[in-house]
């Protein structure tokens, strides 16, 4: 069994990449955890930006990315809307 290639600069931006958005997903779930529905709603958009690669690719066109991104933020505001008044 032989291991496919590897393309050196792709592995490096997939690590890189996955990185980044496991820091904001750490600083979304923090901003959950204080109940901070600004800071929340701001990470979840910026989280769902670092993964938009799968929207293009299912797409294959950027500007769902956008409907993407408003979507999350939107999301994440009003659910912590709802935590807050419970």
């Amino acid at each position: 069994m032989t291991l496919p290639p590897v393309d050196p600069l792709l592995a490096a931006g997939v690590a890189l990449s996955t990185m980044a958005t496991d820091a904001v997903y750490v600083q979304f779930n923090a901003a959950v955890s204080a109940r901070r529905r600004l800071g929340a709603a701001n990470w979840s958009s910026i989280w769902y930006l670092l993964s938009a690669f799968a929207v293009i690719s299912y797409t294959q066109s950027w500007i769902y990315v956008v409907f993407a991104a408003a979507g999350s933020w939107l999301g994440a505001f009003l659910s912590m809307t709802w935590l807050r008044n419970r």
